[in-house]
């Protein structure tokens, strides 16, 4: 299973996991066909699958915090990516 998959699983994982770290995430949606701006302070743009959403860069460690790991969940699943998409596309 690549690296990429096992982060989306993560993601979607409950209970949600505290041990996230940004560059995973930002890694998965550039694989995904993400563009991601940088936005005011640590505020970041992403468009992926034509639906926007905004996210947070975590401020200490790089770790998301359970509340942002929900966001990066509810704009994959708005963009129609879920575990199981992802598996079906990539021939799993």
């Amino acid at each position: 299973m690549s690296h990429h998959a096992n982060v989306l699983r993560a993601i979607f994982h409950d209970p949600i996991s505290a041990n996230i770290h940004w560059r995973e995430v930002e890694s998965l949606l550039h694989h995904l066909g993400a563009t991601i701006e940088s936005g005011h302070g640590a505020k970041f743009r992403v468009v992926l699958n034509q639906f926007e959403g905004f996210l947070h860069h975590p401020h200490h460690g790089g770790v998301f915090a359970k509340q942002d790991v929900k966001h990066v969940r509810e704009l994959l699943e708005r963009a129609g990516v879920t575990p199981s998409s992802y598996d079906e596309h990539h021939g799993k």
